[in-house]
C-alpha cells in the first residue's frame, strides 16, 4: 500500500440526477451572485442583480466523501442555474487544478451549456454540453462551465483525488472567451471577435 493513500471502505451514494442533487454529500457549496464579483464583464449589472433579485444562487456543487489524496478518485455533481448578468450567461468561477498534470471528466446529465477551456499561454477553446455528452479536460487546461439554456445545467465531474483547485489564477487573469445571450442567440466572444452558435 502507498503510505500517501488512505485505505477506505467501498461505499455507495444516492443521486437524484433529474434534480442535480447528491444525497448526504461530504460538502455542499453554494455560490451566489455576490460570490461572483470580479468574474463578469459587466460589474454594474452584477450589482444590480444582487440587489434586485435578492442575491440569486448561481451554482451548487455536491462533493463526494472521498479523501483528497493520490490514488483516490473524487467525484461531484455540479448544478449551474440559468440566467444572465447583463447579457453574459451564468457561469462557474472556473479553475486550474492545483496539480496541473491532472485531468477531469465531465458528463452532462441535463441542460445545455459550454465548457470553456484555456491554457496559461492564452490558447483557448470550448466544448458543448448536452445530455449524454462527455467532455474530457486534459492536464494543464483551466475550465469553466457556462449555462446557455433555460434550465439548470447538471454535470457529473470525476477527477483524481489529489488534483485540488486553483481559483486564484482565474480570478486574476480570467478566460479569453465570454458567452452572451444576444437577440435570442448564444454568442461566444474572444477579444472582440464574435461567433454565434
Amino acid at each position: 500500500m502507498n503510505p500517501k493513500t488512505s485505505l477506505i471502505r467501498p461505499f455507495g451514494l444516492q443521486f437524484d440526477l433529474a434534480e442535480g442533487v447528491m444525497h448526504d454529500p461530504a460538502d455542499h457549496v453554494v455560490r451566489k451572485a455576490s460570490d461572483m464579483r470580479g468574474y463578469y464583464a459587466d460589474e454594474a449589472a452584477l450589482e444590480q442583480l444582487i440587489s434586485s433579485a435578492n442575491d440569486p444562487v448561481h451554482y451548487e456543487t455536491f462533493d463526494s466523501p472521498v479523501p483528497e489524496e493520490y490514488g483516490q478518485v473524487k467525484f461531484c455533481i455540479s448544478k449551474l442555474y440559468p440566467g444572465v448578468v447583463g447579457e453574459e450567461c451564468f457561469m462557474t468561477k472556473g479553475h486550474y487544478h492545483a496539480v496541473l498534470e491532472t485531468g477531469e471528466l465531465y458528463l452532462c446529465l441535463k441542460g445545455q451549456g459550454l465548457l470553456l477551456l484555456k491554457l496559461s499561454d492564452g490558447t483557448s477553446t470550448w466544448e458543448q454540453f448536452v445530455p449524454g455528452r462527455m467532455v474530457y479536460v486534459p492536464p494543464y487546461w483551466a475550465h469553466r462551465s457556462v449555462n446557455v439554456g433555460d434550465e439548470p445545467l447538471i454535470s457529473l465531474c470525476i477527477y483524481p483525488g489529489d488534483a485540488g483547485h486553483n481559483y486564484r489564477d482565474i480570478k486574476s487573469n480570467g478566460f479569453p472567451n465570454r458567452v452572451f445571450r444576444r437577440n435570442g442567440l448564444i454568442v461566444v466572444e474572444k477579444s472582440g471577435k464574435r461567433n454565434a452558435l
